[in-house]
């Protein structure tokens, strides 16, 4: 099942507040770029973000989920009507969220 726009629209909304939030459409899905670099994406309409240190504090009880088959679990982020808390959330990670990698 691929990730409807309006799920899309509602949760870049939410993260509204924080300059250079972007998003790029893969197969259906979305993957969120915060100030360039990813730190997760919309999957079947569920906010999933990479499980970095200062995820996993935040959420410590979140469920780990798989974005797709073959893919790395995730952290499911059920508390997307949160807006306060998305935007520490992605702040928080930023900092350890590998950056872009450069082509050859």
């Amino acid at each position: 099942m691929a990730s409807t726009k309006d799920y899309l629209d509602f949760v870049l909304e939410q993260l509204s507040g924080l300059d250079e939030v972007t998003f790029r459409e893969m197969m259906g899905e979305y993957i969120l770029y915060y100030r360039g670099r990813v730190f997760g994406g919309i999957y079947d309409d569920r906010l999933l973000v990479k499980p970095v240190p200062a995820a996993v504090r935040m959420i410590p009880d979140a469920s780990m989920e798989l974005p797709y088959e073959g893919a790395k679990e995730m952290i499911l982020v059920d508390d997307v009507d949160n807006r306060e808390f998305l935007r520490e959330l992605i702040e928080s990670m930023w900092e350890e969220l590998p950056e872009k990698k450069k082509r050859k």
